[in-house]
């Protein structure tokens, strides 16, 4: 017998391979390079028959090892999710619990395989998680820390917390239950019918100072930053796998010049404080769409 439900998915995997494209990019924020710290900051993405997964995670400044952590993260939620989507749906709640369940399983695992103690667990694995889960029915926005997503040219920040201290995945593995409920839970943020989605970009809280520097003009040049939705209206993007990071790199650039004037060298600092990370996710135009007239991408 056939499995209809199945049959439906696979349908409309093939229209979602055929009619979806994905753009990221990551950059270090000028508050690392001053310090000669790494982007703590790292993205992932997979499409599979079943799924388009997206995630962005964002290491914990303040920690010796939280690149390696967030990197990790990553890849361990993506491929996790790769293998949870192949055998549940994500609609029943035990899924995501099941998520989370499987990413503190993996964190474990590194853990002792490191001869990490608590307070290593904690120099690696604290790391925020913003995560796009696009299946053929339902388009899910899901994550824990802060961050950015937007949602067909909705943009909705996550954060700030108090004293810039977010939540992290990695407390529940020192959580005491005599406390009470485990409170750091993988939140949903969002869960739109796919059907209804024409674009979808998630992002780490650097996003945030992106998007308060659009109506600057890049160092050194006249041209504005312009607004976040760029990043899923111009074609450029999607043409260039490495566009995303490039435009990222321009913004904050640092410019050398000379003041003939005062005899003196002039330094124009880049615009992005903090590791600044996103994936897009859009809609491919239908043949004969042509240029979004909306774009201004130079």
């Amino acid at each position: 017998m056939i499995d209809l439900f199945k049959l439906v998915s696979f349908l409309h995997y093939k229209a979602m391979q055929q009619h979806f494209e994905v753009a990221a990019g990551s950059i270090l924020g000028q508050n690392h390079r001053r310090v000669s710290q790494n982007n703590q900051d790292a993205w992932a993405s997979l499409a599979l028959e079943q799924a388009m997964i997206a995630v962005v995670c964002d290491g914990c400044g303040s920690r010796p090892n939280s690149e390696v952590g967030a990197q990790f993260g990553a890849q361990l939620t993506v491929h996790t999710l790769a293998q949870l989507v192949a055998a549940e749906r994500p609609e029943d709640e035990l899924f995501w619990q099941m998520l989370k369940k499987r990413l503190l399983g993996g964190m474990q695992t590194l853990q002792k395989r490191l001869g990490a103690d608590s307070q290593g667990l904690l120099d690696y694995w604290l790391f925020t998680l913003m995560g796009c889960l696009v299946t053929p029915e339902t388009t899910w926005i899901f994550g824990l820390g802060d961050g950015v997503f937007a949602i067909n040219e909705q943009i909705h920040p996550i954060g700030p917390f108090a004293n810039n201290t977010p939540p992290y995945l990695a407390y529940s593995l020192l959580w005491d239950t005599e406390k009470g409920p485990d409170p750091f839970q993988i939140q949903i943020y969002a869960q739109h019918p796919t059907e209804q989605v024409q674009s979808v970009l998630i992002g780490s809280d650097g996003v945030g100072d992106l998007m308060d520097v659009a109506e600057n003009c890049l160092p050194g040049r006249p041209e504005p930053v312009g607004p976040l939705n760029q990043f899923w209206r111009c074609d450029r993007y999607f043409q260039n796998p490495d566009q995303v990071r490039r435009r990222l790199a321009q913004i904050n650039r640092e410019v050398i010049r000379p003041d003939w004037h005062t005899r003196q060298v002039r330094k124009i600092p880049g615009l992005l404080p903090d590791d600044t990370t996103l994936i897009s996710i859009r809609r491919k135009r239908t043949e004969g769409g042509g240029k979004d007239a909306r774009c201004n991408c130079r």
